[in-house]
Order: structure tokens, then C-alpha cells, then sequence
């Protein structure tokens, strides 16, 4: 039963002035009773920009906010700023007026542009306006000289600010920047001393400055998608390999490039074209070679129809849900080898990567991955009581969803106080998407076992193991269900890049030691497997799964012909 407007009122009220009584540091507003007070008033509660005592403030998830009041310069003690995932058209002036700012998230709006006061915040050091419709950087950020992390993804940028690249932003260590219209990066680049993590993919990029190799400290980058005139280059970018890559810039590229050595090199680069000339046949084994090098590194991912697998896994989706979280895409992947080496962890990190990234700490979707040995279908995505919701968690004994979620929150509030409340846990972020919800979602198996509660868990009865080579894999979001596509589709590259890793590296397999759960027996020798191992291909199967209402109509799925399109060279998809 929902709350009558008066309800809604007071639990607004309540809050605010809980916050101002109390001389509370932080106030959390979002979701449901957020917007729902702000389509009432058409505002934010005036009285918010009178707490001066915050240090932290997060207004999210509220379609209805629209602008923010330039009274949010009053709240001169801020050092966190969330207004995520709104509908804001801009950001005040005032902001500048916060000097102690050091985060400021303004994500997943409608912003066109940012204020050039956001240059007077002197103590920033992470910056995130990515999901918007911004055309250009504001002037100035090199004032921000303890910028450390900036994303600026998904957006219209065509070009970095002139001051950007600067010495004086000498702590800055991650830009992400993908999905844009980037089409130049100015050498001064390597004027950023602190920069590991870089992310221009997807843009409109075709060289790539051979002064990147400058950067000593970098660790990770990703020019994907970018049509590079060095298709060389471009083959490598779409492998990921980062050493390779900055090996290559430094060298100035095919030896004549702009790397150091290399600019007295013009009469012996004529001379040689002239021999090349000559010799064809060389020529041609060279392209050979190149095509060999490539097959070499192409990933493989084939499309199994639903139509083509009578055993296909269906997932059958409640009314009830819709009003919690309503968007869920799941599909089997097949060919996975977790038994190498430190496969599995590999893959559990990079699961845990794509949660912080893309994901938004689970704030915007949600991974699971079972063991599709242990999942019994249909499955059912469903809305539950909390009370009677009950789960055996990851690592943990059976317990009520309720009850987990208190732990849970508990365990938020002692990372909170660990950190003086400066700032809130990517924990206790995802629990406050259940904050003011009468049931939790789940996907619930033919025996009513509860194998994952989104955003939260999901269940130690799937968990994957080494032996697991063939996966169910679901996606959930309150946002959209293009989120839940895209998420997928990264996590698919992601476990195909991995394979293909370790493919590549012949790690020797092992196994876990336990009692496979699968067949009751103990994994010890892989000498059974050895046949297999020899045989073993990096190529991953991708199963689809058909999501339908409780009626059996359809209502999604995936891998369908629009999924799966990256513009990658060195990955093929076979439908």
C-alpha cells in the first residue's frame, strides 16, 4: 500500500529537520519519497540549504529535480555533492562557492554545460558529469590542482579543454572519457605525471600521440572503437595490451613514428621503400604474416538461438517486480575456462571492475553469475516481503532478506564512522535503493530457492566454482533496460578477452578442493580432463534466454541482432 501524500510529507519533513536537530554531517535523499515530495512543492525543501553543518549530500534518482537553487552555495562545509541520475538542465553558479568540495557527481542528467566556477574548486579531486549532453569542458580545471579522478563519459565532448593537459594537474590519475566525440589528443598529455587509467574509447580519435609512452606511471588504457589511421595500432588498442601499445608509441610506430631516434631516419625510410618495390614476393608474406597475427588475436563469440537449443533457460517476470525493479536480460555463456592458473579470480575481479565502473558501484545495475550446473528453471523474477524473503547469501548462512540487510547496513555505518562520515560506502549506496520499498526483488528457481536478491547477493547454492565452465548470467537495473543490455555486452567482451587470455598463457589448470557439488565427487587429478584441455578453444558460446511475462508473452531477449554490435576489429560474432 502506498503512502497518501500527507505521509509522504511528513517522512520528508522528518528527515530534514532529524538532519538539522541532530547537527548531522550528511543527508541522504532519493528515490521514491524524494520525488514524490519534489513533484508536489516543484522544489527542493528550502530548509536543506540552511544545513550548513554537511559534509555530505546526496540528492539521486529523482526524475522530478529539475534545477538546483543557488542556495547551495551556503552549504560552504561540503566535500561530497551526489545529484546523480535527476533531470537536471544546469548546475548553478554558486557551486563555486564551495571551496571544501572534494567530490562532485552529477551523472546521469540532462546538463548541456557546466559553470566555469567549478575551476574555483581548488580541493577537488574527483569529478563525474558522465551519462549527460555536455559539448565542451569549461576552461579552467587545471586550477583544480587536486583533481585525481575525472569522468566525463558519455557525452557530445569534441575536444579537451586548451588547459587540460597541464603540469599543475599533477595528481590526476584517471580520466574516463568514452563515448564521446573526442576526435584529438595534444602531446601535452604527458604533462599529467600521476595518470594510470585512461579511457578514450569510442570516440573519434585516429592517431594517438606517441608522447601517451611519456606517461611513466600508466598502468591501463582503452582506445577501442576508434578508427585509427595506423591499423596496426588499431589492431593492438582493440586488444587491450597496454604494454604493447605504449612499446609501439615509444618507438614511434613501424620505426617512423615521432619516437626519439627516429627523425633522421627519412632517407633510409625512401631506400627502403624502393627495395619493397622490388620485391613483392616479401610484401606479400609480410600482409600474411600480419593476417596470421590477427587470426591469432581474434575473439570468437557465436550466438545460440533460442530456437536451436531445446533446453534453453527461460525466466518468467511478475507484475510485482515492476514496481521495485523492473528490468532484468540473462543468457548461458558456454566455453569458459576457470580452471587455469588464477582464471576464476581474474574473472571475479573483473566482475568486481564492471560493478564500480560501468555499474556505478551496483547503483545502476547489478552482475550476477551462477553455475548453470545449479540452477534449476524456469526460473521466476519476482517481489517478495522482506519478512519472508529468505536467501543463503554469498559466505553466509540462510537468513531473512530483512535481516541482511540490516546487517549490512550496520556493517555501512561502521565503514561510515572508520572514515569520520566524510564519505558514505559504495555499500551503503546500493542498500538505499531498497530504502522505502515493501518488497525486495529476487529470481527464484522451480524449487522456490531464492538463487539472487539484485542489488544485493546472490546465492552460495549457484556460486561458481573452477570446475564451472558453463555460466547463467543475469543483468538487473532500476534505470532502463538499454542499461542492462550494455552492461552485458561489456561483461561478455570482458569474459572473451579472458578466455582468450587464458588461452594464450597455458596456465596449468587446478581445481578446487572441494566436493564438486555438480556430481558429489572430489576434483583432485586433471587427468581426466586432459583430452578436453588439449582441445580447448578460447571461442565462447553465448546461449540466449527469453525473458516473458506471466502470461508466457515475450518481452525480452538477449543476445537479440541488435546486442552484441561492438565496433571491435579483433572480435567476431557469429549469429
Amino acid at each position: 500500500m502506498e503512502a497518501g501524500d500527507g505521509d509522504w510529507s511528513a517522512l520528508w519533513a522528518e528527515k530534514i529537520e532529524k538532519a538539522e536537530k541532530e547537527k548531522r554531517r550528511e543527508l541522504v535523499l532519493q528515490g521514491q519519497l524524494t520525488d514524490k515530495k519534489i513533484q508536489q512543492t516543484s522544489s527542493l525543501n528550502p530548509k536543506i540549504y540552511s544545513l550548513t553543518l554537511l559534509n555530505y549530500l546526496e540528492i539521486s534518482q529523482s526524475p522530478s529535480l529539475r534545477e538546483i537553487d543557488a542556495g547551495i552555495g551556503n552549504l560552504i562545509h561540503l566535500q561530497s555533492l551526489l545529484l546523480c541520475r535527476n533531470k537536471l538542465s544546469e548546475i548553478p553558479r554558486a557551486v563555486g562557492s564551495l571551496k571544501s568540495l572534494k567530490v562532485l557527481d552529477v551523472s546521469v542528467n540532462e546538463l548541456q554545460a557546466l559553470p566555469e566556477e567549478i575551476s574555483q574548486l581548488c580541493d577537488l579531486n574527483t569529478l563525474n558529469v558522465s551519462c549527460n549532453q555536455i559539448k565542451a569542458l569549461p576552461t579552467g580545471l587545471s586550477k583544480c590542482v587536486k583533481l585525481a579522478i575525472i569522468n566525463i563519459s558519455k557525452n557530445e565532448i569534441s575536444a579537451f579543454p586548451a588547459d587540460f593537459f597541464s603540469d599543475d594537474l599533477d595528481l590526476l590519475s584517471t580520466i574516463v572519457a568514452n563515448e564521446n566525440a573526442i576526435a584529438d589528443i595534444s602531446g601535452e598529455i604527458s604533462n599529467l605525471s600521476a595518470l594510470k587509467n585512461l579511457d578514450l574509447s569510442n570516440n573519434k580519435l585516429t592517431e594517438i600521440p606517441s608522447e601517451l609512452a611519456d606517461c611513466s606511471k600508466l598502468k591501463e588504457i582503452n582506445f577501442r572503437g576508434n578508427k585509427l589511421k595506423d591499423k596496426r595500432l588499431e589492431k593492438m588498442v582493440n586488444g587491450c595490451q597496454t604494454k604493447s601499445v605504449l612499446d609501439y608509441l615509444r618507438a614511434g610506430g613501424r620505426g617512423k613514428g615521432k619516437g626519439k631516434g627516429k627523425q633522421d631516419s627519412g632517407e633510409k625510410d625512401d631506400s627502403r621503400e624502393k627495395e619493397k618495390k622490388k620485391r613483392p614476393d616479401k610484401r606479400q608474406k609480410n600482409r600474411k604474416e600480419e593476417e596470421e597475427e590477427e587470426d591469432l588475436n581474434r575473439m570468437v563469440v557465436r550466438v545460440l538461438h533460442v530456437s536451436d537449443s531445446p533446453t534453453a533457460v527461460t525466466v518468467k517476470v511478475t507484475a510485482l517486480v515492476k514496481e521495485v525493479r523492473p528490468y532484468i536480460v540473462c543468457c548461458v555463456v558456454k566455453g569458459m575456462n576457470l580452471k587455469s592458473g588464477n582464471a576464476l579470480k581474474r574473472f571475479l575481479t573483473a566482475q568486481i571492475k564492471l560493478h564500480d565502473e560501468i555499474c556505478e558501484k551496483r547503483t545502476k545495475a547489478t552482475i550476477a553469475t551462477h553455475d548453470l550446473q545449479l540452477v534449476k528453471g524456469p526460473l521466476l523474477y519476482d517481489a517478495r516481503s522482506p519478512k519472508t524473503l529468505k536467501i543463503v547469501p554469498l559466505g553466509r548462512k540462510e537468513i531473512k532478506a530483512a535481516d541482511l540487510v540490516r546487517q549490512l547496513q550496520l556493517e555501512a555505518e561502521e565503514q561510515r564512522k572508520q572514515r569520520k562520515r566524510q564519505n558514505v560506502s559504495g555499500l551503503h549506496k546500493y542498500l538505499q535503493l531498497l530504502d522505502d520499498k515493501e518488497n525486495y526483488p529476487c529470481v527464484v528457481d522451480a524449487e522456490d530457492h531464492v538463487i539472487s536478491f539484485p542489488p544485493i547477493t546472490n546465492s552460495e547454492k549457484t556460486k561458481m566454482r573452477k570446475s564451472t565452465s558453463e555460466l547463467f548470467v543475469e543483468v538487473t537495473s532500476s534505470t532502463s533496460l538499454q542499461v542492462c543490455k550494455d552492461v552485458m555486452d561489456s561483461l561478455i567482451l570482458k569474459m572473451a578477452e579472458l578466455n582468450k587470455f587464458t588461452f594464450d598463457h597455458k596456465e596449468e589448470a587446478s581445481f578446487d578442493l572441494e566436493t564438486d557439488p555438480a556430481n558429489g565427487e572430489t576434483a583432485s587429478e586433471p587427468a581426466a580432463n586432459e583430452n578436453a584441455e588439449k582441445e580447448a578453444s578460447p571461442e565462447l558460446t553465448v546461449q540466449q534466454v527469453r525473458i516473458v511475462d506471466t502470461d508466457g508473452s515475450l518481452k525480452v531477449v538477449y543476445p537479440s541482432k541488435t546486442d552484441l554490435n561492438m565496433d571491435i576489429s579483433n572480435l567476431t560474432v557469429v549469429r
